[in-house]
């Protein structure tokens, strides 16, 4: 059983209401005491549930924001939020999602505190239960969905499974008709996605993409890398590959380039993502742009919209994704 919020106040020698009022700030309440139970709360290890909370919120004219790390891999997210939020007078508190119990435990206590109006969300771990629960007791919440989960809660996603239409039809534009699949993790939705819109345009062009020819890969230079060698120790034959993000494409390209094939002569590459990375491969990578930054403004305007109570506040967002060709996929002088 879970730490409660009668453990708390046993800790602190007080009663549950000045827990509770601790964890709404409501009331005059002694400055020691309120030591005390925070005191209590660190040591317990407390998660304040939505219900403990209250969510009896004023306004801080601050965003809060909770993202898997601190990666790079954020950053077109992250600058789009913030430069969003600064034209609306508003500032952004981040939080990490690195750290499992510790870290769910630092959020309740940011919410218990009542630090920020509305949250923003990036793949949370193990925490989709709570964030729907702060949901439902009245915090503002959007999710940047880049695995397409669907919370029940608004979000802002991107076109996953068109994006896979978008390579296979360039891929087969350029007369490449056997392709080597590189996946990402079984358990995104983002995969099945990117899959399933890939395989459908290769069947609409009579091609069926076997078995042998689709590989997980995990979003992983170094599995990815040994895919494509596998792939050819098994006699997979190929022409082409569309790896499910870019990391995953740059791996490929280095397995091609050890084994002394030649990008794209002999064999096209086609990532997902359109991470800064791209342009700096070699051959520049073609890739599905994600939109990034546009879902990071989209969001920001969305959780804003609610945060404000407005009436034309959408549920939802979808971003559509775009090609950009590079040098992976054409010859010089043909782009």
């Amino acid at each position: 059983m879970g730490v409660t919020i009668a453990d708390v106040a046993s800790r602190a020698g007080v009663s549950k209401t000045t827990v509770s009022r601790v964890l709404n700030g409501k009331g005059e309440i002694n400055e020691n005491t309120v030591l005390k139970v925070r005191k209590a709360i660190s040591e317990l290890g407390y998660v304040p549930s939505a219900g403990a909370v209250g969510l009896a919120r004023g306004t801080t004219q601050m965003i809060g924001m909770l993202v898997p790390d601190m990666a790079w891999a954020w950053a077109g997210i992250v600058q789009a939020v913030v430069e969003t939020l600064e034209a609306e007078g508003f500032g952004l508190r981040m939080l990490t999602w690195n750290r499992g119990e510790e870290s769910l435990r630092r959020l309740g206590l940011q919410v218990a505190a009542k630090s920020f109006d509305g949250l923003l969300v990036i793949e949370p771990e193990g925490a989709m239960g709570y964030i729907t629960e702060l949901h439902e007791a009245g915090l503002p919440v959007v999710l940047i969905d880049d695995r397409f989960q669907r919370p029940g809660f608004p979000y802002v996603a991107t076109t996953n499974r068109e994006g896979g239409a978008q390579a296979a039809r360039h891929l087969l534009e350029i007369g490449r008709r056997r392709p080597l699949v590189i996946t990402g993790p079984e358990t995104f939705g983002c995969t099945r996605e990117r899959l399933d819109g890939f395989v459908e345009v290769y069947a609409e062009a009579g091609i069926e993409i076997g078995q042998r020819s689709i590989i997980p890969g995990d979003f992983d230079f170094e599995r990815c890398r040994g895919a494509v060698a596998r792939a050819r120790a098994d006699g997979v034959e190929f022409d082409s590959v569309f790896a499910h993000n870019d990391p995953s494409a740059a791996g490929v390209l280095a397995a091609l380039h050890e084994a002394g094939l030649w990008v794209p002569q002999d064999v096209a590459v086609v990532g997902f993502d359109d991470l800064e990375m791209a342009s700096y491969t070699y051959p520049a990578l073609t890739t599905i742009r994600q939109p990034m930054r546009e879902m990071g403004e989209a969001a920001a305007r969305l959780l804003l919209d609610h945060v404000r109570g407005s009436p034309k506040a959408a549920p939802s967002c979808i971003v559509p994704t775009s090609l950009v060709v590079r040098g992976s996929t054409l010859k010089p002088g043909l782009n």
